[in-house]
């Protein structure tokens, strides 16, 4: 009884896990920058230095949206670990945890750089240091190829049944 609770629980986890990762990790971010880069009518009604960080301020709630969904792998990920634990996987969220935190404030802080350089006017509202956010894309790639392998090779190794796994592995008789 027990192991069909379990069952059940890792193959619910799994259908969750799934389609999170693919459509909010993979198709996710290209949604949120086509919406970031096609909301340019913001920019153009800035005037003033106060509705400027306003408007750049009101990107937080978002920001705090997206990465709460992009969490719902890693959360599934921390959920199996806790219906079969195992002292190697348990390592290998811990680092995916630790990838997935610092490209939320990686993506963050571009996300948030980003709108505050778009003024609409060619007029430097802040330092020019928000600029050298720019780069963080680069830095995010960096951290979110590895994630992505990582939460996969998770991903299917919760989502595999032992019993699968065991009679792939067996020679044939």
């Amino acid at each position: 009884m027990i192991k069909h609770r379990k069952l059940a629980a890792r193959a619910l986890l799994a259908v969750v896990f799934w389609p999170s990762l693919f459509f909010f990790w993979f198709l996710g971010p290209f949604v949120f920058f086509l919406l970031s880069t096609t909301s340019s009518e913001v920019c153009m009604r800035l005037e003033t230095r106060a509705e400027f960080l306003a408007a750049a301020k009101g990107a937080i709630p978002m920001l705090a949206l997206q990465n709460l969904i992009y969490a719902i792998p890693i959360i599934c990920l921390v959920l199996w670990g806790c219906l079969f634990p195992d002292p190697a996987r348990a390592r290998h969220i811990v680092t995916c945890i630790k990838l997935f935190a610092s490209a939320v404030v990686v993506g963050a802080l571009w996300e948030y750089g980003s709108s505050l350089i778009c003024d609409g006017y060619g007029q430097g509202f802040f330092s020019p240091a928000w600029q050298m956010t720019s780069y963080l894309p680069i830095v995010s790639l960096v951290l979110n190829a590895p994630l992505y392998v990582l939460a996969f090779s998770l991903g299917r190794a919760f989502s595999t049944r032992e019993d699968v796994a065991e009679d792939e592995a067996s020679p044939p008789a």
